[in-house]
């Protein structure tokens, strides 16, 4: 396996076009600290938070894309709906081999298009434990997998989600997740380790639970230990695992297809309503940006499935 990162040419030679210091979104949304202090296990003297766009090499539908380094203040971004309001909300987290972030591609895009149809989305700015390879051949594993940091923002996410729903106008009950490539990993850790929080509570927020009521894997990562054969072991999938939507391409040379098919056939196995989608083509790290090729259609599967398990009116 090769990390997100690495495919894209982010931690090798490539020309960097453009550079600027911690990331914001843009005006009208609201943006949320979410720790009260210092997040839990933050490192002292960590490097600073960088923000870069590639505007001339690895463009992706020929358009740029922002990606963020070193994350040490994670936040979340509340973007609310366009007219209708639905209920539902989806916690998105952007891809990037736990390395870097594409807040754009994977994030920021997503808000915009969750938005137009009356979902609420909120953008995780998380942690990422590494900024370079971390693949352990012994256990034959991706060492940033089994980092607390990341599953400690989004769990914290979404009981401050859950917390301030009547705030933020969602429905308690109509919260998910939806992520890709290292943040499918990210869905599928929230989705099964719900039930033992990664930190100690902070404050009231942290009363709520931090299950999602439903998941969505796009071209997830860190899922298949190719060494193994196997379904990464610290996923453990049960009933009460959330409705899961995965999909994925089975020409993806940054994450091996089985990555999907193994944790789709542990979700049936375990009687998880579940839906798959695999296509020929496709590649890796194409977010939202319609090409001629039928998978990057995938958002309209999303709105059918949402409205299928009840989170947004039937089609």
């Amino acid at each position: 396996m090769r990390s997100w990162a690495a495919a894209m040419c982010i931690m090798g030679p490539c020309a960097l076009d453009a550079q600027a210091a911690v990331w914001q979104p843009s005006p009208g949304h609201t943006q949320v600290a979410i720790w009260p202090g210092s997040p839990p296990h933050a490192a002292p003297g960590a490097p600073a938070e960088s923000a870069t766009t590639r505007l001339r090499d690895h463009l992706v539908a020929g358009k740029p894309w922002t990606y963020i380094t070193n994350v040490s203040r994670p936040t979340l971004t509340v973007y609310s709906p366009k007219g209708k309001n639905t209920g539902a909300a989806v916690v998105v987290f952007p891809g990037g081999g736990y390395q870097i972030l594409a807040i754009d591609l994977e994030g920021t895009e997503v808000c915009d298009w969750l938005t137009s149809k009356g979902i609420t989305c909120v953008l995780l700015k998380y942690r990422v434990p590494s900024t370079g390879p971390t693949w352990d051949q012994e256990c034959g594993c991706d060492r940033n997998t089994r980092s607390s940091m990341p599953i400690e923002d989004a769990q914290r996410t979404i009981a401050l989600v859950r917390a301030r729903a009547a705030e933020w106008h969602i429905d308690p009950q109509k919260i998910g997740v939806l992520g890709f490539s290292a943040g499918g990993h990210l869905v599928a850790a929230v989705s099964t380790r719900w039930d033992r929080r990664a930190y100690s509570a902070v404050d009231a927020a942290d009363q709520q639970s931090v299950r999602p009521d439903f998941a969505v894997a796009l071209y997830p990562g860190h899922l298949f230990w190719r060494d193994h054969a196997e379904l990464n072991p610290d996923i453990r999938v049960t009933r009460d695992t959330p409705p899961t939507f995965v999909l994925q391409a089975e020409n993806d040379n940054v994450d091996d297809i089985r990555n999907s098919l193994f944790y789709y056939g542990a979700l049936t196995k375990a009687r998880v309503s579940a839906e798959l989608h695999v296509y020929p083509t496709g590649g890796h790290a194409f977010g939202l940006r319609p090409t001629k090729l039928p998978i990057t259609g995938w958002p309209r599967l999303v709105e059918r499935w949402l409205g299928t398990i009840g989170m947004t009116p039937a089609p």
